[in-house]
């Protein structure tokens, strides 16, 4: 088939009218291959045998990660579209699209996991050239053109073969367009409106500036996945047929084979007025699972355009960004849940699965005031369902999607309510006048477990809850600092204070905080953020802190071994339960950036999630335990449940192996 090409430069309104189009298209193909997953059985309770148990694990893992690089596609899409001015396209059409949406040969449905599934992946993805058929059940309704040979005003959808000839379309057009207008008035929108690595730690959120990263942009989508060269083993077409190899290995072994529920194709929550190729959810177990999960993904859409009104880095956007993000973890147990309930009586032998539906509009709201109630709002009114679906269910999946539901709503209530600013360190207290003599033993009281001693011209402050013992204090200030005494064993006036400041400093856990009285300044956070992963131990953070919203000053050390009682900090159980971890992971790991940001300081946001990792959202130069650097991070997730194989970084683990914290 022969790519249509414009025969003069595209307006920007054609231009944008494309992306929305490529916008929809790589969401579509998000959900498909979510719906796909959630779908598949865990474990050997579910039926499995054990080499098979592995192996669908890993499929589950693998087309989870195929999804989240098209959500970053989805995002590159989206940061395009508002480097060329447009509001980015955040909705789609429900499930299954009608025709025309797409071109004839793109079939895009909610489908479970099976040969056929796997097949049709394998088409969407296949490389230029490539001879892979659709899979069984994935033929066209009817075959249409789309394209027009007659020069239109109107914006006109064009046809394509597969999504790689599309991407090359509209990499002509983008060149024709900014041939025709300039670098500068082509991309006059505000980069800073766009969603960067300071919000989101995936490809495709990198600042669209110019052509030269506009096109990067589509040669990146194109090279990982949709038509990409048929030697790159990476692709989204290598690794789903690598899946297909396996699953026919796995199918000779055992003929009766069956990776996954048998949930729905393209299930609704109400009666469909065309019922053809659509299951009506009838069981209420079912429709309220679904309902929920529905009603977090459409707030998480519209977070998402919410923060493309915001202009970042800033709290509010990121925190609309981590919201969305959350979400979708919310939502993910929820839709293996209903993957697992039967449909209802009109569908016999048929689970129900999650729909996806989108809402009529899921454009953002003004920004300010009303948009942050909104916001609070109805994530209140979904963890409220939540809450209650699971005291009906009590399902261990209900449950996990209860608890991070209603730590979200938390969450926004303490940034987005405007009555609540988060709370900053105690203000220094007022230079002392001059005592004759301190008499022994100094001035102690005990505040929130905060042992509090005065001294002429310093207040010590020691947490026992967050030390971890390494005895920076006793070697360092053994005068200060009296071990294995009984009475009072904080003595601060008994070195010289700037002597003092620097033994606190070396304190990794924050365990040891002070107040200065003569006038000088108290401990100032780095000049640069630094998180160091300490060899089978936990997580050395320095900087800005601030936990669930609470200033906890500039150092600390952080659970990520599992084990803790005093989590999300470390105390010492890495040591009892003898915890095996690198402190050396590889620089670059992951792909993540090791390229010095304008900015290196700066508050750090720690939000632990329920059952789940360590939120980190600021500037933050990882370290290993020798101190070599190993990427550089404006947020992350970090391991806290010690199962990840991707250390320091979170893989999903803490959903498999039972992990548990708040």
């Amino acid at each position: 088939m022969t790519i249509q090409t414009p025969a003069a430069a595209p307006s920007r309104e054609q231009l944008l009218h494309s992306l929305y189009e490529a916008a929809e298209l790589e969401h579509n193909l998000m959900c498909t291959y979510l719906y796909a997953a959630f779908s598949l059985k865990q474990g050997e309770a579910e039926g499995l045998g054990a080499a098979e148990a592995e192996a669908v694990e890993r499929w589950r893992r693998e087309i989870i990660a195929v999804a989240v690089e098209e959500m970053g596609h989805l995002v590159a899409v989206w940061n395009i579209t508002a480097a060329l001015g447009g509001a980015p396209r955040i909705g789609r059409g429900n499930f299954p699209l009608d025709p025309g949406n797409l071109p004839a040969r793109v079939v895009v449905k909610l489908a479970p996991f099976n040969d056929a599934t796997l097949q049709h992946f394998i088409f969407l993805e296949r490389p230029e050239g490539s001879a892979e058929e659709d899979g069984e059940g994935f033929a066209a309704e009817r075959l249409f053109t789309r394209g027009s040979t007659v020069p239109r005003v109107t914006p006109m959808a064009r046809d394509y073969d597969t999504v790689g000839h599309f991407y090359t379309t509209l990499s002509a057009d983008l060149r024709a367009f900014v041939e025709l207008h300039g670098e500068a008035a082509a991309f006059c929108g505000n980069h800073w409106l766009q969603l960067g690595p300071e919000e989101l730690n995936l490809g495709g959120a990198r600042h669209v500036l110019c052509s030269k990263t506009a096109l990067a942009a589509f040669d990146a989508i194109v090279q990982q996945g949709e038509g990409a060269p048929s030697d790159s083993a990476t692709s989204h077409y290598h690794r789903f047929a690598a899946i297909r190899e396996e699953l026919a290995r796995l199918r000779d072994a055992n003929p009766g084979f069956q990776p996954a529920w048998p949930a729905a194709t393209n299930p609704v929550l109400r009666r469909p007025p065309r019922p053809e190729g659509r299951v009506w959810l009838e069981n209420p177990a079912a429709a309220a699972t679904v309902d929920i999960a529905n009603a977090s993904y459409g707030l998480m859409l519209r977070l998402l355009a919410q923060s493309y009104l915001l202009p970042g880095p800033s709290t509010e956007k990121s925190l609309m960004v981590d919201l969305g993000i959350c979400l979708m973890r919310a939502f993910t147990p929820l839709a293996e849940h209903a993957a697992r309930l039967p449909a209802g009586p009109s569908n016999p032998g048929c689970n129900a699965g999650v729909s996806f539906t989108a809402l009529r509009d899921a454009a953002a709201l003004p920004p300010g005031p009303a948009a942050r109630r909104f916001v609070v709002e109805r994530l209140g009114q979904i963890a409220d369902a939540a809450a209650s679906l699971h005291a009906d269910l009590g399902a261990e999946r209900s449950g996990r999607a209860a608890r991070l539901l209603q730590a979200l709503r938390e969450r926004a209530e303490r940034g987005l309510d405007l009555n609540a600013p988060v709370a900053a360190p105690a203000p220094a207290a007022p230079a002392a006048a001059p005592a004759a003599a301190a008499p022994p033993p100094p001035p102690t009281e005990t505040v929130d477990g905060i042992e509090i001693v005065q001294g002429d011209k310093l207040e010590l402050r020691f947490e026992a809850q967050r030390c971890i013992h390494a005895r920076f204090c006793v070697t360092g200030a053994p005068k200060v600092f009296l071990a294995n005494v009984q009475g009072p064993w904080l003595h601060p006036d008994a070195m010289p204070v700037e002597r003092l400041v620097d033994i606190a400093h070396a304190c990794p856990s924050g365990a040891i905080q002070y107040r200065r009285k003569d006038g000088e300044d108290d401990e100032a956070p780095p000049p640069v953020n630094l998180l160091s992963v300490r060899e089978a131990g936990p997580y050395g953070l320095r900087g800005e802190l601030v936990l669930r919203g609470q200033a906890i000053g500039t150092r600390a050390t952080l659970c990520r071994c599992g084990a803790s009682k005093n989590k999300p900090f470390c105390d010492g159980s890495h040591h009892d339960i003898h915890f095996d971890a690198t402190g050396e992971p590889e620089t670059g790991l992951l792909g993540l950036p090791t390229d010095m940001p304008a900015m290196r300081d700066g508050r750090i946001d720690i939000e632990p999630e329920p059952n789940g990792p360590l939120q980190l959202r600021g500037q933050v130069e990882v370290l290993s335990g020798t101190g070599r650097m190993v990427c550089r991070v404006a947020q992350a997730r970090l391991c806290r449940c010690g199962g990840s194989q991707t250390k320091p970084f979170c893989d999903g683990t803490h959903a498999r192996n039972g992990f548990s914290a708040d």
